[in-house]
């Protein structure tokens, strides 16, 4: 539940720095810094249920938004362009990756089926 919530995060944040593209170069280290937490979020998902191409492929959009180290600046056609396509992954793994079910804990006050008495 928690990494949808992060993916719904990070496209909102990418749908904002769409639509207020002209002032979107003033917040690129939160933006850079929300998405690259989210990829990584989805990174760990895609991991545990062993699907390699999407966590090769959230790695990287996480090192394309790396707020360390910025591959690009918020201004210009060809980031507005990217800005735009980064949003498809993370909405495509809200269907694409399912999250793992918890296993439950076995209680002490049930009793096994088949077990015998001490």
């Amino acid at each position: 539940m928690r990494t949808k919530i992060v993916k719904w995060v990070s496209i909102a944040a990418l749908l904002l720095a769409v639509i207020f593209w002209r002032s979107a170069a003033n917040y690129q280290l939160l933006l850079n810094s929300v998405v690259c937490m989210a990829a990584i979020a989805v990174v760990v998902q895609a991991a545990q249920a062993r699907e390699r191409r999407w966590a090769v492929g959230f790695v990287a959009i996480a090192l394309l938004f790396n707020p360390a180290v910025p591959v690009f600046r918020l201004s210009g056609e060809w980031s507005l362009l990217l800005v735009v396509f980064c949003i498809a992954p993370f909405a495509i793994s809200l269907a694409a990756l399912k999250p793992q079910p918890l296993r439950s804990i076995p209680s002490i006050t049930d009793r096994n089926p088949g077990s015998e008495s001490l």
